[in-house]
């Protein structure tokens, strides 16, 4: 799979709320299929399972079965690349075109 593809996979799956939710959810810990459903009860068990295939096959959630449970981790390394490929050189001019400002700003 070429890298485009790849990051078309983490937009795709970065695209939805609820899917963005399960990240924030499992940024801290990994949780359970059972868990995750459970702080969604406005939608079933289908349909979560279907956002975690999604978020699975961008890579974002890795899945480890234990017995009967299904963990599911987050993998923030998609997200990183993300950050590198797109966000992290717009940052850095907008902090430089920032901090000319302020230089600007003070010399006046």
């Amino acid at each position: 799979m070429s890298i485009t593809d790849t990051h078309d996979r983490v937009f795709k799956a970065l695209s939805a709320g609820v899917r963005r939710q399960i990240l924030d959810d499992l940024r801290d810990q990994p949780l359970t299929t059972g868990t995750l459903c459970a702080h969604f009860p406005e939608l079933d068990r289908c349909t979560v399972m279907q956002h975690l295939r999604v978020l699975e096959d961008a890579d974002l959630v890795t899945v480890v079965r234990r017995g009967r449970e299904r963990w599911n981790y987050l993998n923030p390394l998609p997200i990183h690349d993300i950050h590198e490929r797109w966000i992290g050189p717009h940052a850095k001019g907008a902090v430089a075109l920032l901090d000319r400002l302020k230089t600007d700003v003070e010399r006046a």
